[in-house]
């Protein structure tokens, strides 16, 4: 069988409106643009460059995370559509030229190889186009040959496999008939899986709930800047009818559809009111977020992300299903609680009246999202991640 093209993995990777812009992006610019300058590298003893997913901003995120470190220096670099994606990146290159300016591609490669000193891979996505026929792990073993060190990073998706997952989740989306793209996420997530298996780098994930899918992982929280932190933020559950918003970045994957009946339910007695909103850029979020309540996470995957931290930092009541393996390895850990409230698709009615019942209780789980997320993925932490094995001062070790 042929391999799928690096095109089609490109693809596959990514949400499918992300797919839709980069095709009408793509489409737009008849020819080939003069590639771009390549980016300075960092100061520092030690360099490092995150790339080339940046998903929900998450590299940039990592890379400022990683210069806490005495002695590192880091950037990111994306590619992407010229609108981009709303997160902010050191480096982003459009993908036209990341795909098809070999001259580009070599020059990069020259960059990356020759100043950085570490490289970590996101989502087992190829950093240097069609250099090396969008072949990953060749890409690794050419940066490993000019003496870069290499660390893996996957952030969900990806590495998700439906058939493990729906094996262990009552409420996964990748049971029969729920998400029509399971076979496809399936097919992704084994050869990406393959893909880790043959680079055999130290392997980082962005959420717990992954570690069953790469045992041998390390969990890399996510990093939520420092404006989302609750500041000025409306107190939660102030006035008569308190705002609940839904904001699912894959509706079909966050179980949105079984939660509409109880949201609607409850709007029409007058006891909430209920907002869902999708397609909403990055810049936006804070502000839908602050206004609200409660914000519903997802009820499907068991786990939290990137969302779900925002809104803990804005101070926000969340609600979500996040199963007690996860919750446990989180407590584990970092030595404190996972404050998103508990309630699967089915509880979600009972789980929001008893809420509204008891509004000290509803507060008091908001106010412990802003001090999990400084405690836990505000970067420190991840910093912390990183410098202990895949970033550590080598020359500071003392001799064998």
């Amino acid at each position: 069988m042929t391999p799928p093209s690096l095109a089609a993995r490109v693809r596959a990777a990514l949400p499918a409106g992300v797919v839709r812009g980069l095709d009408r992006a793509i489409s737009a610019v008849p020819d080939l643009r003069p590639p771009p300058a390549p980016m300075s590298p960092p100061d520092g003893a030690r360099r490092l460059l995150v790339a080339p997913a940046n998903f929900a901003g998450q590299g940039w995120a990592w890379a400022r995370a990683a210069e806490r470190l005495d002695g590192v220096g880091a950037r990111s670099m994306t590619y992407r559509g010229a609108a981009g994606f709303g997160f902010p990146s050191d480096y982003a290159v459009d993908t036209r030229t990341f795909l098809r300016s070999r001259a580009w591609q070599r020059t990069w490669f020259a960059t990356v190889s020759g100043r950085f000193t570490h490289v970590l891979v996101e989502a087992e996505l190829p950093i240097f186009g069609r250099l090396f026929r969008g072949d990953v792990v060749r890409e690794v073993a050419a940066l490993r040959e000019a003496g870069v060190e290499v660390a893996m990073v996957a952030h969900g998706s990806d590495i998700r496999l439906p058939s493990r997952h729906r094996a262990t989740e009552p409420d996964s989306p990748f049971a029969p008939g729920r998400y029509e793209g399971t076979d496809q996420l399936e097919r992704s997530a084994a050869r990406n899986l393959d893909v880790l298996a043959q680079v055999g780098a130290p392997v980082f994930v962005s959420t717990p709930d992954l570690l069953a899918d790469a045992p041998g992982a390390t969990w890399l929280p996510v990093v939520v800047g420092e404006g989302w932190l609750a500041r000025d933020a409306a107190p939660v559950l102030a006035g008569d009818r308190p705002l609940v918003v839904h904001i699912p970045s894959r509706a079909g994957l966050k179980g949105s559809a079984a939660i509409e009946p109880a949201m609607r339910r409850l709007h029409d007695e007058g006891l909430v009111r209920y907002e869902r909103h999708e397609g909403v850029a990055a810049d936006a979020m804070p502000e839908l977020y602050r206004r609200a309540d409660i914000v519903l996470d997802q009820f499907s995957l068991g786990s939290y992300g990137v969302a779900a931290c925002e809104a803990l930092a804005a101070g926000r009541i969340v609600i979500g299903h996040v199963r007690e393996d996860v919750r446990e390895h989180v407590l584990g850990a970092v030595g404190g609680a996972l404050p998103i409230v508990q309630s699967r698709a089915e509880d979600l009615d009972r789980v929001v009246r008893d809420l509204l019942a008891d509004p000290a209780r509803a507060r008091a789980a908001a106010a412990e999202g802003p001090r999990f997320v400084r405690a836990v993925h505000d970067g420190r932490r991840s910093a912390a991640v990183l410098g202990a094995s895949f970033l550590a001062d080598r020359s500071a070790a003392p001799p064998a």
